[in-house]
């Protein structure tokens, strides 16, 4: 009977078995450090692409190899966008977008706020997955931040959507606000905050 029982079961080949599991879309790591900026560059001079991944498999080996933003030099920026979309105001997925921005003062909390942001977009968790752009951790002296780039600031709806969800999977209660890429463009201090959830 038992013999019976395992010819009728199909034995599954082991290439099956060691399939990686692709991702929705592509995902690029961008780094910027401007800690030594060279004297009259343009900014965004110093960014440079580090790598695209379109498995979960790629995604852990990278994650696992790469230092975690608390361990960054001040005037650190790290990047997870989509890939083909660069971390920039003028990239046109990004032009007519804005942040929702998160600030932390524990090293700890950057680095597990940024994990969970990462698994949230690479496993497209967000109702409105075609309106993030990606998320950008930087690192400075004082006080972190964590940016989640959209691509429609004026769509509010979408946005506060997309907010509440992040504050639910960095776990936060405290409010968090938007800001329009067009409003930091034309303002010297702080940009003003449009949305807050």
């Amino acid at each position: 009977m038992a013999s019976e029982v395992a010819a009728a079961i199909p034995e599954i080949p082991v290439e099956a078995e060691k399939q990686p599991h692709k991702l929705e879309r592509q995902w690029t790591f961008w780094f910027d450090n401007q800690s030594k900026p060279k004297h009259g560059a343009a900014w965004g001079s110093s960014l440079r692409k580090g790598y695209t991944f379109d498995t979960v498999e790629e995604f852990w080996c990278l994650y696992n190899q790469i230092f975690k933003p608390s361990n960054f030099s001040p005037n650190a920026d790290f990047h997870l966008f989509k890939a083909g979309v660069e971390p920039k105001w003028e990239d046109p997925e990004c032009a007519n977008g804005g942040k929702w921005t998160v600030t932390s003062n524990n090293k700890s909390d950057l680095d597990s706020m940024w994990l969970q942001t990462l698994m949230a977009l690479i496993g497209e968790q967000f109702d409105d997955n075609e309106e993030i752009c990606g998320v950008v951790a930087s690192v400075r002296q004082k006080q972190d931040k964590l940016s989640l780039w959209t691509k429609t600031a004026a769509n509010e709806a979408a946005q506060m959507g997309i907010g509440r969800k992040w504050k639910e999977v960095i776990d936060i209660t405290e409010k968090i606000s938007y800001s329009f890429h067009d409003d930091s463009r034309r303002e010297s201090r702080a940009p003003r905050s449009r949305y807050q959830v």
